[in-house]
């Protein structure tokens, strides 16, 4: 893949798929498919994906998982389509993902990549719980059938990706690493190690994680990935922390998607000469671990910080303008 193209995180504030849909055709290099959780509830990151996962109850805007249903039918379906490899099973349906669906009717053909994402394990099963408010994720029955969930939703995805480009990129959203290693979140490395590569494993195609705060980057950086995606604009310095496995990562080719547009109203004040500062300096943290920037550039990828769903509809927009402006402007000034 060519470096400094421009992608993003996936949310749009749009609640009509239509607009979303012609603003990641048009601002990126690699087009996104939006997520729109203004548009419905079911939009939401986590709910999103849930669907058919057993015993998963929506209602009154929560999402819980009733664990005192009888659980063992729907796991047992669950276990059977993921061992026949069922895509078809992890369907989303069009009211949990219009802009996906609008997407993928709305295709100019221009491109050559494109991107998807799936909520991360680790998040959703921290942030989604029983119906005593214990969440998914310490509940090793349902920890371990909750990858497989999601690891069919990344296949199915990208198997409908596939009809608008030949190359496909599916991000791992995982927001909750940054609270990896606090005193808020009891999760040991090698779980979290298990449960991400069984998602991943599900992705044929480029793999990447998405964390919009600091975590320890030498977990994500061990996985088997192609791609690290941060919050370059906020916490560049934290990734320099981990020379021996950036160092390591980049040698076997993996890639940096530099979130270095504010996914906020900072982006309001921001223009895209300071940003292309701000990624040099970001670079140059790198640089003073002894890497050189060349190296750097030709594993260069740039997006926001985040996504930009929860922003005004005029802030998003300047948001994705601000990213096509920066990856413009670099790919003109190192060719």
């Amino acid at each position: 893949m060519k470096a400094l193209l421009s992608l993003a995180a996936g949310s749009l504030p749009y609640t009509d798929p239509e607009p979303a849909c012609q603003l990641a055709w048009q601002a990126l290099d690699i087009p996104t498919w939006p997520q729109l959780p203004r548009r419905s509830f079911l939009e939401n990151m986590y709910v999103q994906f849930s669907e058919r996962f057993p015993g998963v109850t929506v209602a009154n805007e929560r999402i819980y998982v009733d664990r005192d249903q009888d659980l063992d039918p729907d796991l047992e379906r669950l276990y059977v389509a993921y061992l026949q490899n069922d895509l078809d099973y992890a369907a989303l349906s069009p009211e949990y993902a219009a802009g996906l669906y609008r997407f993928l009717a709305s295709n100019p053909g221009h491109s050559s990549w494109i991107k998807g994402q799936v909520t991360g394990p680790v998040s959703w099963g921290l942030v989604v719980s029983d119906q005593n408010r214990r969440p998914v994720l310490y509940d090793d029955l349902l920890a371990e059938a909750l990858a497989k969930h999601l690891r069919l939703k990344a296949s199915w995805q990208e198997r409908e990706l596939r009809r608008l480009a030949p190359q496909t990129i599916l991000f791992v959203d995982e927001p909750y690493m940054s609270s990896f290693g606090s005193a808020f979140v009891a999760l040991d490395r090698e779980p979290v190690l298990a449960l991400m590569e069984e998602v991943l494993a599900g992705i044929e195609g480029l793999k990447g994680v998405h964390c919009c705060g600091n975590t320890d980057w030498s977990l994500l950086l061990s996985t088997t990935i192609d791609i690290l995606s941060l919050d370059a604009y906020n916490y560049a310095e934290t990734l320099a922390l981990y020379p021996d496995e950036v160092g390591a990562f980049l040698q076997r080719g993996g890639m940096i998607a530099w979130g270095i547009v504010p996914a906020g109203e900072q982006a309001m004040g921001e223009t895209v000469e300071g940003l292309v500062e701000r990624f040099h300096a970001a670079l140059g943290l790198l640089e003073a671990k002894g890497f050189h920037r060349d190296d750097l550039l030709a594993a260069a990828l740039i997006m926001p910080s985040c996504g930009c769903g929860s922003l005004k509809v005029e802030t998003a927009e300047r948001v994705m303008a601000l990213t096509a402006g920066v990856a413009k402007a670099l790919q003109e000034r190192y060719g």
